[in-house]
């Protein structure tokens, strides 16, 4: 069979199977034929290719990511988020034509209905997570759009992708003003994505707002390089309930609900709660010196796939001189200088290929735009709606089968009924 490819043996039998690498895996189905009932043990799924695509390519050894082929850093230069949200779904750049026509339809279809507002959101408590309230509010609009069920009429399909893209921002920014106790802002359809957002966001009593153009490139720039990574958590819930031929909304609930989890969309909240735990730039060798003997984590640095540089951390570090120079300096930004200069110097951290990730800069931006750090997940479920829904259709396409993993049965072997008068404590 030639060099790529693998032989094992059942040493059991001395019976042998030469399997081929395709893509850089092997076939479990192959292996089955020889050791038919021996599963693969692999927590977390780390070492499992669960399925094949062809949407987003990373090599975290080299620092490489990509969508559709086209280098991460190309597109945050010279795209935009929509026309990004339209590569991952179609898996080409729209022309101009294309991109007027998805453009129209994302910005006529942001409104939610009333009920979703008054009869939903506002039944929330006063003090309701907007995390928790987006997750739930996704869900529910799969009861106002009965067609969503209808997963194979492709016309039915790109209807709900549409209104999925064009109604995130609008229920995320609802989800926020009831949780600060303000009145709900209608979309304003004249303004684009991100300023649009930001608009709903922040107005109050202006006619119309104006956001600042260099904070809604920023934001912008930031959708762009959160859209899609891979086969990450929320990604891989998105593929699970999907699986199951749930509809997009049932499906993307479920993405949103991995979301919420700290391990995942928690991280650039972890490294704020870092910096102003270390409060001082006088404070960070003591800090450092305290993470070198195992006293805490250094947030923001490191990542489960990248061994290198994170490729969107460099983006985002230009991205931040940029809004520091609307809003002014972030008081944290000294610290995160001084302790990226510090841990990159370190032979300690370099050793543990620890280097900066997208999440150490992220979380000071949308500090400095007025974020609050409640709503750092939410603005990562913004953006990553459109790699969702492109991971969904995709695994549509592809007929997948339903989810379902084996396991290692750990627990007793057969056991009798005991009566509870004669069971023992």
């Amino acid at each position: 069979m030639g060099r790529e490819s693998i032989t094992i043996t059942d040493n059991r039998t001395g019976d042998s199977l030469e399997i081929p690498i395709l893509n850089g895996g092997v076939s479990a189905a192959e292996w089955q034929k020889l050791l038919p009932g021996i599963w693969f043990y692999d927590p977390g799924l780390l070492s499992t290719a669960m399925c094949e695509s062809s949407i987003t390519y990373l090599d975290g050894g080299a620092g490489i990511l990509r969508y559709r082929g086209y280098p991460i850093e190309q597109l945050a230069e010279q795209s935009t988020y929509l026309e990004v949200a339209y590569l991952l779904l179609k898996g080409e750049l729209p022309t101009a034509e294309q991109f007027e026509q998805w453009k129209h339809d994302i910005t006529y279809h942001t409104f939610i209905h009333e009920n979703v507002r008054k009869r939903f959101l506002e039944g929330f408590h006063y003090d309701a997570h907007p995390m928790g309230m987006l997750v739930s509010a996704v869900a529910a609009l799969s009861t106002f759009y009965q067609d969503a069920k209808d997963i194979f009429n492709l016309d039915s399909r790109w209807k709900q992708i549409t209104r999925l893209i064009a109604k995130m921002p609008t229920l995320a920014a609802a989800a926020h003003r009831f949780s600060v106790g303000m009145p709900f802002v209608y979309p304003d359809n004249s303004l684009d994505f991100a300023s649009n957002f930001l608009s709903m966001m922040w107005k109050t009593a202006e006619p119309r707002y104006e956001a600042n153009p260099v904070l809604a490139h920023a934001l912008d720039v930031l959708f762009i390089l959160h859209a899609d990574h891979e086969q990450n958590c929320s990604t891989t819930a998105m593929r699970v309930a999907g699986s199951s031929h749930a509809d997009p909304y049932s499906s993307l609930s479920a993405a949103c609900a991995a979301l919420y989890g700290p391990r995942h969309g928690g991280a650039n909240e972890a490294v704020i709660r870092m910096l102003m735990e270390i409060g001082s730039i006088d404070n960070v060798p003591d800090f450092i010196a305290s993470v070198k003997q195992g006293h805490g984590r250094l947030q923001g640095f490191g990542h489960r796939v990248y061994k290198n540089y994170d490729p969107r951390a460099r983006i985002i570090k230009q991205v931040a001189d940029q809004v520091f120079e609307v809003t002014g300096k972030n008081p944290l930004l000294d610290i995160a200088l001084k302790l990226e200069e510090i841990a990159l110097a370190d032979e300690y951290f370099i050793s543990r290929k620890l280097y900066p990730n997208v999440d150490f800069y992220s979380g000071i931006i949308y500090q400095a735009m007025g974020f609050p750090l409640e709503m750092f997940p939410v603005l990562f479920a913004i953006p990553r709606t459109s790699g969702w829904l492109a991971q969904w259709v995709e695994m549509l396409d592809q007929d997948s089968k339903i989810v379902r993993p084996r396991q290692l049965y750990i627990g007793p072997e057969k056991r009798d009924y005991v009566p509870m008068d004669k069971r023992q404590s």
